[in-house]
C-alpha cells in the first residue's frame, strides 16, 4: 500500500486535472484553443515522393477522349491508384499552349486533370479532391517542375505537393509523369487550416485583351471590372470577400502602406524562386499568368503554378525570344523582366520601390543561395530523384526524348541552376550588373556560360515524338 501523509491532496489534484483535460478535449474550439493539425491522409500515400506510384486510368472511349481533349471536358473514368481502386473519377485534358501545340504535332500524351467529386458528390483520394497528371511537355529532364516547387517549398512558400507515378492506360504502359495537387479546398486547408482564405487561379480570357486585373492592377471598385480574378475563384466568394481584396489591390498600387495588404515575406521568397527559374510563362513574363492568388483577412499572398518552361525555355509567346544562354543565366535579378513588363506587375514593382522590402528581397536571396546550393542540397536532391526516375525515364513508351538526351537534360539542368546561382551571387555581391540596362552597358561582366538550353527540350522534341507515342496509342486501342 502507497503511504503519503499527502496522498489524498495528490489524489484530489489529479482527479481535477483528469476532469479539466476532459473539458478541454471536449470544449477547446470554443475556447479558443487550436487543436493540434493532423495532416491529412493524402499527404503520405500519394505524394510521398521517396518512390515511384502507380496510377492505371480505365477510359472506355480513349480515342473520343483524346480527339476532343482540347475541349477540356470531364468524363468518367476509374482510377488505380498504387493498387487500390477509386471509381467514376472525373477526368480532363489540360494546359494552354501545350494543349494547343500537341494537337498541332499529332502527340496524344497530354498532361491530364483527375476530379474525384466531379461525378461523385464528396468523393476524394484520402482527403484530396483534384490533382494534375503533368506529361513533362519540353521536359526531358522530368524534374524542372518538381525542382521548381522543391525551391519553392525550401523557401517557405505554401507550394502543391507533387511526386513521380508510373501511369498506365487501360493496363498498358503509359509513361513517368508527375503527380500535382491542385490548389484548391485540400491544399487550402493543408496550407492556412479549415478557416482558410479565399483562393484564385487568374487567367486571362483573351491574351490580346489588357488584362490589367491579371496583371493585379487595380482598376476600379466595381467587381464586374476583375473577370479575370473573380470568374476564376476556386471557392464560392462573397462581396465582402470581393471587395476586401479589391481594397488590397488598391492600397497596391498606392505603394504606401504595403503591409496592410500584401503578405510582405512570403511574396518576397516567391519572388526569389521565380526568378532564380527564370520562369516568364508566369506573372512576370508577357502574359501574366500561371499563378494562384490567395487572400485572407484583406491582405494578398502569391503562390506557385506551371513550370515545364522555366529555367530559361520559355520561348512560346514571345515575338523575339532571348535564346542567348548567357543573357538567360545571367538575367538580373532586379528587373526580371523588360521594363514595360515591370511597369504592369504592381506586386513586384511597388515592392521593390521601398528599400527595406528590396534589402530583404537581396537577403532572402542570399540565404537561398547558401543554404540550397552552397551546402550541396540541391546537388544530392537533383541527383537522387533522378537515379530514382531513371530506369522509368529508360522505359517510357510515350517519352518526347531519348533516355541518352533525358540523361543530357538532367546534366544540363544541374549546370543551368549552378550558374545562376553563382551569376547571382556575383550580382548581389556587385561583381554582375543587377540589371536589364547595367549588363546591356557592361556585357562584359557576365558569368561566362557555355551549354545548349535547347537540350532541356524544344520543338525538334515534339516532331520527332510522335511516332513513339502513336505506336503506345496503338497498342491501347487495339487492346481486347
Amino acid at each position: 500500500m502507497i503511504q503519503h501523509k499527502y496522498i489524498d491532496g495528490i489524489c484530489i489534484a489529479a482527479a481535477l486535472l483528469a476532469a479539466l483535460l476532459v473539458l478541454l478535449f471536449s470544449f477547446g474550439e470554443q475556447l479558443g484553443i487550436q487543436k493540434a493539425y493532423r495532416l491529412p491522409a493524402y499527404v503520405e500515400r500519394l505524394f510521398d515522393d521517396s518512390r515511384v506510384h502507380s496510377i492505371n486510368l480505365e477510359i472506355k472511349d480513349l480515342a473520343a477522349f483524346l480527339e476532343n481533349a482540347e475541349e477540356e471536358e470531364y468524363i468518367p473514368c476509374n482510377v488505380e491508384i498504387d493498387g487500390e481502386l477509386f471509381q467514376q473519377v472525373g477526368v480532363r485534358a489540360k494546359g494552354n499552349n501545350s494543349l494547343r501545340l500537341s494537337k498541332e504535332y499529332g502527340l496524344s500524351r497530354l498532361s491530364l486533370k483527375l476530379e474525384f467529386d466531379q461525378f461523385q458528390p464528396g468523393g476524394s483520394y484520402y482527403g484530396l479532391d483534384k490533382f494534375s497528371l503533368d506529361s513533362s511537355f519540353q521536359d526531358n529532364s522530368y524534374l524542372k517542375s518538381y525542382l521548381a516547387y522543391s525551391m519553392m517549398d525550401f523557401m517557405a512558400v505554401p507550394s502543391p505537393l507533387c511526386s513521380f507515378v508510373w501511369l498506365q492506360i487501360n493496363g498498358e504502359d503509359w509513361g513517368l509523369f508527375l503527380a500535382v495537387e491542385e490548389p484548391e479546398e485540400a491544399f487550402a486547408r493543408r496550407n492556412f487550416g479549415r478557416d482558410h482564405g479565399r483562393l484564385y487561379k487568374p487567367d486571362y480570357r483573351s491574351l490580346h485583351a489588357e488584362n490589367a486585373d491579371l496583371a493585379l492592377k487595380y482598376i476600379d471598385d466595381d467587381p464586374a471590372s476583375y473577370p479575370n480574378i473573380f470568374e476564376n475563384a476556386k471557392f464560392k466568394t462573397s462581396p465582402e470577400a470581393e471587395q476586401a481584396l479589391i481594397r488590397a489591390l488598391k492600397t497596391l498600387s498606392t505603394g504606401e502602406d504595403l503591409e496592410s495588404a500584401v503578405e510582405i515575406d512570403q511574396v518576397l521568397r516567391y519572388f526569389v524562386v521565380q526568378v532564380f527559374v527564370m520562369n516568364w510563362d508566369s506573372y512576370l513574363g508577357p502574359t501574366g499568368h500561371n499563378y494562384f492568388l490567395y487572400e485572407e483577412e484583406g491582405k494578398i499572398s502569391i503562390l506557385p503554378w506551371d513550370y515545364n518552361l522555366a529555367f530559361g525555355t520559355y520561348a512560346l509567346g514571345m515575338s523575339n525570344p532571348i535564346r542567348d544562354p548567357e543573357i538567360l543565366i545571367n538575367y538580373p535579378i532586379n528587373t526580371p523582366a523588360e521594363g514595360q513588363v515591370m511597369l504592369n506587375r504592381p506586386l513586384y514593382h511597388e515592392l521593390m520601390k521601398h528599400g527595406e522590402y528590396f534589402a530583404k528581397y537581396h537577403s532572402y536571396f542570399a540565404d537561398f543561395l547558401r543554404d540550397y546550393f552552397e551546402s550541396g542540397r540541391f546537388q544530392l536532391e537533383l541527383r537522387q530523384t533522378a537515379q530514382m526516375i531513371a530506369p522509368y525515364v529508360e522505359k517510357d513508351p510515350t517519352a518526347y526524348c531519348s533516355y541518352e538526351d533525358h540523361l543530357l537534360a538532367v546534366e544540363t539542368l544541374e549546370s543551368v541552376c549552378l550558374l545562376r546561382a553563382e551569376s547571382i551571387k556575383g550580382q548581389l555581391q556587385g561583381e554582375i550588373p543587377a540589371t536589364i540596362r547595367g549588363q546591356q552597358e557592361e556585357a562584359e561582366k557576365r558569368l561566362p556560360v557555355e551549354l545548349n538550353l535547347r537540350d532541356l527540350g524544344d520543338f525538334a522534341d515534339l516532331e520527332n515524338a510522335k511516332e513513339k507515342q502513336d505506336a503506345a496509342l496503338k497498342r491501347i486501342l487495339e487492346k481486347k
